[in-house]
């Protein structure tokens, strides 16, 4: 069972007769034979060295050898203080690096506290809680809001299923989840039909029967890709191993022809020439010089912090100087990881949207020029219907704005504000009376709404070709309607698409004010269609400076996402990244051999719809370009990349635990132009 990798292309009966499992679960008795067979639901534990011996392996270093056989040689001359001074040198280098180091071990162990505790099951027929590690193969799972994914399943019955898959696919948009089966290429993203282990549930109901238990799961693999990478030693280490074996090797050729001079052709007596020469060689050899390393990093470390650069590793901070290619995810590092509203398609109209984020306040412009939204009653129609056919809140919280709920609903209830109806004023005019939520099945969502006027209306929500389906009519300009020009709104939305927005639909009915239970016969017919929203998560301002300045620098910047293609390279040209509309997409990467990769990898600016090993691959194949490269990432699925480079950057505030363990510096404000900060204060040191 466990070799079986298509389970995403198979239908729910057929997985169930492969797992050899009903809707009715597994017994008792062949739940116990499955659990002797595959092991408990969890991931290895990691091979950890000892304390002493993470603490010994400071100690070795050419140059810290020679400063122990100097410490030696002085003290059998009996020279205490220089003895003294050379071992307290290299015991205080030791400990410098023991406690400012990072563990990367601890990596695995990060990621094993992402896994779920209890699991709500069917079996026997009965439903009951079980311990997660008892899950295995088979076993028939209930999810429900809130819950974490306990193993990896194939899904087979889902109600308005949404799982946030961040920490696989770095994306922040929570995905909508279904039965059906995609194909057997589909990228991980795209597995509509699986529930991947160590994911959380934000909203709805589903069943799921597991398909693969502890390290045979996608967080599992992930784990142990993570423990093959093989970290890299930094230039600068590099660099002192190589100085201090010349050193050596000049200062003991230095003394023997000293020694053979004084002896053969000086006619110095021997025991005395010996002791001159080995008390010369010991003044030669600089010991001061690892702890003068040591301080200089220690010192770059808290003019970092200042920075909002958290340093694991010392020697990071003098290969941040030395990097040559920055590769960074997208989302919440590029963008604001806050989707906003910044275009509307009206019957006569496609307005511009101003604004930072969930931020409520900014111009609506047509034709680049700021109108003003009482002269457009269309426009105001969409606002209410935004408004109202939303689950969100939005808040101001610490000068900030943020929200509850799905970021696209947080989104447009900002716009409604912009549009002059906002949300809070317009919810204590229109009572809800009932809703239909979002679900994958039939991909609207519509509320009915009632006012103190005795007026009811149903408004609407959802992806184009479902609302257009349900409309005959649209609304103009003037607040009238007219017949709906299904052609017009089809060009608007692949206009919106091919820019890389996410697209929502609008549209109203007028119903009896008597009506207050809402059917989805209700909403079949006679609709009026509204509008578009197209939504994006914009690029960092601050980011796009930052970028420029590391092409000033000479560093070439490389986004590696999960997101599409389209939106991807959409954000890349807005952030002014080289080669932007170079794209390789996951799919693509798979039919390439490493030296294909090799060749133009240089040449790409954006790599969407990746996996780990996609991000893996196109390190290493940068770094076979002689390239120094620094990895931003804050998923478990950038770990592998980000302990590779040779400088991970993770991301503080929403970085896993595994992607901080596997990296050399946290980010503490996730923001891109610190690393950019942070490269500045390397090249000085």
């Amino acid at each position: 069972m466990h070799d079986i990798k298509d389970w995403h292309s198979r239908s729910s009966d057929e997985t169930l007769a492969a797992i050899e499992s009903s809707l009715e679960g597994l017994s008792e008795d062949e739940a116990k034979l499955r659990l002797q067979t595959f092991g408990a639901n969890k991931l290895p534990e990691p091979a950890q060295r000892s304390s002493l011996l993470r603490f010994l392996s400071h100690f070795h270093n050419i140059l810290i050898y020679v400063l122990i056989a100097a410490a030696v040689i002085t003290a059998l001359l009996g020279h205490v203080i220089d003895t003294s001074v050379i071992i307290a040198v290299v015991i205080i280098n030791a400990v410098v690096g023991f406690y400012q180091e990072g563990k990367a071990e601890k990596a695995m162990e990060a990621i094993q506290h992402m896994l779920a505790l209890q699991t709500s099951i069917i079996r026997d027929g009965k439903r009951q809680v079980i311990p997660s590690e008892e899950l295995v193969p088979g076993d028939i799972v209930f999810l429900e809001t809130g819950d974490k994914v306990p193993a990896d399943l194939r899904l087979l019955k889902s109600h308005g299923l949404k799982i946030q898959e961040s920490i696989l696919t770095g994306e922040s948009v929570a995905v909508e989840k279904q039965t059906k089966a995609v194909e057997l290429e589909t990228p991980l993203g795209d597995r509509f039909c699986v529930g991947f282990s160590g994911t959380t549930v934000t909203s709805g109901q589903g069943i799921g029967v597991v398909i693969a238990t502890g390290a045979n799961t996608e967080i599992g693999r992930i784990g142990g890709l993570l423990s093959d990478v093989q970290t890299l030693e930094t230039p600068l280490v590099s660099q002192m191993a190589v100085f201090a074996r010349w050193l050596t090797l000049f200062i003991l050729a230095i003394s023997v022809l000293m020694l053979l001079f004084g002896y053969f052709v000086l006619h110095h007596d021997f025991t005395s020439l010996f002791m001159a020469v080995v008390g010369i060689a010991v003044a030669a050899i600089p010991e001061g010089l690892p702890a003068v390393l040591t301080i200089t990093l220690a010192v770059g470390v808290k003019v970092m912090a200042h920075r909002n650069a958290i340093v694991r590793r010392l020697p990071a901070i003098e290969t941040l100087g030395s990097v040559s290619v920055i590769c960074s995810d997208k989302t919440g590092t590029l963008t604001r990881n806050e989707m906003m509203v910044d275009t509307i398609v009206t019957s006569d109209e496609c307005f511009t949207i101003k604004g930072i984020g969930y931020d409520p306040s900014g111009d609506i412009e047509l034709d680049n020029n700021v109108i003003t939204v009482q002269d457009y009653s269309s426009l105001q129609e969409l606002g209410k219907a935004v408004a109202l056919c939303n689950d969100a809140e939005l808040i101001r919280k610490n000068d900030f704005w943020t929200g509850y709920g799905d970021p696209m609903e947080i989104a447009l209830l900002a716009l409604a504000s912009k549009t002059g109806m906002e949300g809070g004023e317009i919810r204590k005019q229109w009572t809800r009376t009932d809703v239909i939520p979002f679900d994958s099945k039939h991909k609207f969502m519509a509320t009915l709404n009632h006012n103190h006027e005795k007026q009811a209306f149903i408004f609407i929500k959802g992806a184009p070709e479902t609302i257009l389906s349900m409309c005959h009519e649209q609304l103009d300009s003037d607040n009238k309607t007219q017949s709906l020009n299904i052609e017009y709104w089809e060009e608007q939305a692949n206009a919106i698409a091919a820019r890389g927005r996410r697209i929502l639909a609008f549209a109203v009915k007028a119903v009896n004010p008597k009506h207050t239970v809402l059917e989805h016969d209700d909403v079949q017919d006679s609709l009026i269609f509204l509008g578009l929203a197209g939504l994006i998560d914009p690029p960092r301002q601050e980011a796009i400076e930052s970028i420029a300045k590391c092409h000033d620098a000479g560093i070439d910047v490389k986004m590696i996402t999960g997101d599409h293609a389209i939106t991807a390279s959409a954000i890349g040209t807005q952030l002014g990244l080289l080669n932007s509309d170079r794209v390789l997409t996951g799919q693509q990467i798979d039919k390439l051999d490493d030296d294909q990769l090799k060749s133009i990898v240089c040449d790409t600016g954006i790599f969407a719809r990746t996996s780990p090993e996609h991000k893996l691959r196109l390190v290493m194949a940068l770094q076979e370009n002689s390239m120094t490269v620094a990895m931003t990432g804050d998923g478990v699925n950038d770990a592998p990349a980000l302990k590779r480079a040779e400088v991970g950057v993770a991301m503080g505030k929403t970085g896993s635990e595994a992607a901080k363990e596997a990296s050399e510096i946290v980010l503490a404000d996730d923001n891109f132009s610190s690393i950019v900060d942070a490269i500045r204060e390397g090249r000085t040191v």
